[in-house]
């Protein structure tokens, strides 16, 4: 083979290559980027505050299964919101209410959650500050 069959061929497969990436890029699903971005990207530095105030504060729930609860236990009495994310399927994700009133524990159902791998979301108020938790979770 000389070497403008060589040019020719490897021009081909080039082309080639790049029609399949393009074709390929434009069957993928569409949930494979976060489409709250560039909200997310305002919001980042009250997101970091919140992350570090539970650092400084030593405020990092516990997390406990049980067979019919999930437990959260806080350094204090809380008010906020759990969100379930899940990875692997969007359309199952799922957010809870909670309020600790006068204690520091907070119970969610663990029926309605199926097992699996949760990417688990705690944000919470106590003592007039506000709090921001993440924690993977596997449920069995």
């Amino acid at each position: 083979m000389n070497w403008g069959k060589a040019i020719i061929t490897g021009m081909i497969t080039f082309m080639l290559f790049i029609l399949a990436m393009s074709i390929y890029m434009f069957m993928a699903p569409t949930d494979d980027y976060d489409h709250q971005y560039y909200e997310k990207g305002l919001t980042f530095n009250h997101d970091y505050n919140r992350e570090e105030q539970v650092t400084k504060d030593h405020a990092q729930p516990l997390v406990r299964l049980t067979d019919q609860n999930i437990n959260f236990h806080f350094t204090a009495p809380a008010k906020g919101k759990v969100k379930f994310m899940r990875p692997a399927n969007t359309a199952l994700d799922a957010t809870y209410q909670f309020n600790t009133d006068k204690g520091i524990d907070a119970d969610l159902p663990r029926l309605e959650i199926p097992a699996g791998e949760w990417q688990l979301t705690v944000e919470w108020q106590s003592n007039q500050k506000s709090y921001l938790y993440h924690q993977e979770l596997y449920i069995k």
